[in-house]
């Protein structure tokens, strides 16, 4: 036999008998599901063999599931809604282990809340109306509105025409939360004036809010101390200084505008043709 096939040969059974194939075959184990426990000679000799012993990653599981089985059946049935292992209350919730937290408390927290969104959404669907109900104003108490801020205001169609001013200067704001504030005065039940006054908070009074009114610091002040138990007359102060704002500022520029002179020069046409 010529010598360089009996080298080939020998180092191919030391390839397949050696510890070079088994570190080549045991990731492809592995991947099999199969855990190996290798027993290694020193590695001096040449001739030393490796012993390999193979186990099923998923004996040991299936082992322990059958003892788990084999348990809960010996042990007792536990009642419904109770753990086996601890004293759980019965409407404990399905993710929480601890008992302070329970599936009813919280779908019952949640409707809570549900039913407080809607309440507030349907109490401002319902705030102050885009036109208060008014018929046309007549000769008589247009010439009336220029005698004082007082008599503009004590009528619908006063308060109409002056917020439609109001909304080509961009503060109608003024104007909403004074009417906003007169609704809540009429107001009798606490749990409405609590959230209305929060509603009107959060629309005229928080600086988050694009509707914000101009009021002076220790007006808000009050009404952030008085926020915690609010009544009917919590924006009383507030209202009181957008009411003279609007006397002092937007009420002359009113009675110098086109549109007051416009609704005062057409009936006294109508007047005059009568």
């Amino acid at each position: 036999m010529p010598r360089l096939f009996q080298d080939n040969q020998e180092n191919l059974q030391k390839y397949c008998s050696g510890p070079f194939l088994w570190k080549q075959l045991l990731p492809l184990f592995r991947i099999k599901g199969y855990t190996a426990n290798i027993c290694q000679a020193p590695e001096h000799e040449e001739d030393s063999k490796v012993v390999h012993d193979f186990k099923p990653m998923g004996s040991e599981r299936t082992e322990m599931r059958k003892r788990q089985m084999s348990t809960a059946q010996e042990t007792p049935e536990t009642a419904p809604g109770q753990h086996a292992g601890g004293n759980r209350g019965s409407n404990a919730c399905c993710f929480c282990w601890c008992c302070c937290c329970s599936c009813s408390c919280l779908t019952v927290r949640n409707q809570e809340d549900q039913r407080t969104r809607r309440a507030s959404q349907e109490l401002r669907t319902e705030g102050p109306p885009i036109c208060e109900e008014s018929t046309t104003p007549t000769l008589d108490e247009v010439i009336a509105w220029a005698q004082s801020f007082d008599k503009l205001m004590v009528t619908p169609a006063g308060r109409n025409t002056f917020r439609e001013f109001l909304r080509t200067e961009f503060s109608e704001e003024n104007m909403l939360f004074w009417m906003a504030c007169e609704e809540l005065k009429k107001e009798a039940n606490t749990s409405m004036i609590e959230e209305k006054a929060r509603i009107i908070y959060e629309d005229y009074i928080s600086i988050l809010s694009p509707k914000e009114v101009s009021l002076d610091s220790r007006v808000r002040e009050v009404i952030n101390r008085n926020m915690l138990e609010p009544s009917e007359h919590i924006f009383d102060d507030a209202q009181l200084q957008i009411y003279t704002l609007m006397h002092r500022d937007s009420y002359p520029r009113f009675m110098n505008s086109a549109l007051y002179k416009d609704l005062l020069q057409s009936l006294s046409e109508k007047s005059i043709e009568a």
